[in-house]
């Protein structure tokens, strides 16, 4: 994929990855849309990108998602690349965690990204056209302590991105799983407590971890090269991500079923 001219969307787009891969992806000549909560940071990532536009919200907010989505389309004609990277994790222990957490961070890392991308692929599969990055991490790999319901977000949009890539390759849409590992971004600083309060403070990996813009650039090169599965870790977690990644003949046997008339026949039962 060449970037340049091309409107990417990124969700999460405030701090940490959303806003080092706005930096790339203008760097490379695209125009941004910058979505978060927080208008005012949203700004200042805005300042460094060029052309861009800030539609500022809630990803838990539907009527608010809705409208957003129709601005992101209308601002240029189209989006051709959309991440889905607004997240919270977590730093608390099972067996202490309010099932409230669990809600909370699965409304945000799941519920809230599918929504994002159920916005945007009919746009996406009418223009034959499209590419859609997930935000997941090596923590949607292998059930990692202290993030049980991290790791089910994670694992979760892992699955649901592999089930729609299947579903959108006859209609030229390209979907990129991305797993980091440690980045450093403040997202265990922000992480939920047991009473899903934010931790305060952050983890050495976390601090010494990937600069979040290196990380940026690995996934657009990823996604430029066609990669369904992207793995941006260093030591212990890229070897993590390398022993479970899906093998490319399976994702091709996936996208073969649907060619074959899968969805079809199925419908049909």
């Amino acid at each position: 994929m060449d970037y340049a001219g091309k409107v990417a969307w990124i969700t999460g787009a405030s701090s940490g990855i959303g806003a080092a891969l706005a930096k790339e992806l203008a760097a490379r000549g695209a125009h941004i849309v910058l979505s978060g909560r927080d208008e005012a940071r949203l700004a200042e990532v805005a300042a460094t990108c060029g052309q861009t536009l800030v539609l500022a919200f809630d990803v838990r907010d539907d009527e608010a998602l809705a409208q957003a989505t129709r601005n992101a389309v209308a601002w240029k004609g189209g989006v051709d690349l959309a991440f889905a990277n607004a997240g919270i994790s977590q730093r608390s222990r099972a067996l202490k965690t309010s099932m409230q957490v669990y809600r909370d961070i699965i409304a945000v890392d799941l519920t809230a990204q599918i929504a994002f991308s159920q916005g945007l692929i009919g746009h996406m599969a009418d223009r034959g056209s499209g590419a859609l990055g997930f935000i997941s991490s090596i923590a949607g790999k292998v059930g990692v302590p202290m993030r049980t319901a991290y790791c089910a977000a994670k694992f979760g949009l892992a699955g649901y991105a592999d089930a729609l890539r299947a579903e959108l390759t006859q209609n030229g849409v390209s979907v990129h799983t991305i797993y980091p590992g440690s980045v450093a971004t403040n997202v265990s600083r922000n992480a939920l407590t047991a009473e899903g309060t934010a931790r305060g403070r952050s983890d050495k990996a976390i601090d010494e971890g990937i600069p979040a813009d290196v990380a940026a650039h690995a996934m657009l090169d990823g996604i430029a090269a066609g990669q369904r599965e992207i793995i941006v870790a260093d030591g212990s977690e890229l070897a993590i991500g390398e022993l479970r990644r899906t093998p490319d003949a399976l994702f091709d046997q996936m996208a073969g079923m649907v060619a074959k008339g899968y969805m079809e026949k199925l419908e049909q039962q």
